[in-house]
């Protein structure tokens, strides 16, 4: 990640959050539902090569409908990292979806999560094995 996206995000973090009730809300917490649907089905059809369609062009604001949804469904963390990579990248904003492993007592825990710079230490228990890039 560049410094430049760094400051992408900064100035959409800077628009305001659209209300639940917006129909900007309303649409990506519909293309949110429909992601995580088709998420499941193509990951068990297409395992890592899954993609996500990317959703209407919707303000950032606009994200209050899609956290809903994910917070609603309790998709598993590939899933919900596949969706948010995908809203990510419809504003500009590329990250992989990284998955990682590590010991936990004995036990192979597996994790899937958004890249983000900003927190490099919350999944530093964890051994990367693989990255998903963002779709062209």
């Amino acid at each position: 990640m560049s410094p430049g996206d760094c400051a992408h995000v900064t100035e959409l973090n800077a628009e305001p959050r659209l209300g639940r009730l917006s129909l900007a809300s309303w649409r990506a917490a519909w293309w949110a539902r429909r992601a995580v649907r088709r998420a499941r089905n193509d990951l068990k059809v297409n395992g890592l090569a899954a993609r996500i369609q990317s959703p209407p062009r919707l303000p950032w604001g606009a994200r209050v409908g899609v956290n809903a949804v994910l917070n609603r469904l309790e998709p598993t963390c590939l899933e919900k990292a596949l969706v948010l990579q995908a809203w990510l990248a419809a504003h500009d904003v590329r990250r992989d979806v990284v998955l990682g492993v590590r010991n936990n007592a004995g036990k192979v825990d597996a994790h899937a999560w958004i890249d983000d710079v900003a927190c490099p230490d919350e999944y530093a228990g964890y051994t990367v094995i693989h990255r998903i890039p963002p779709s062209a």
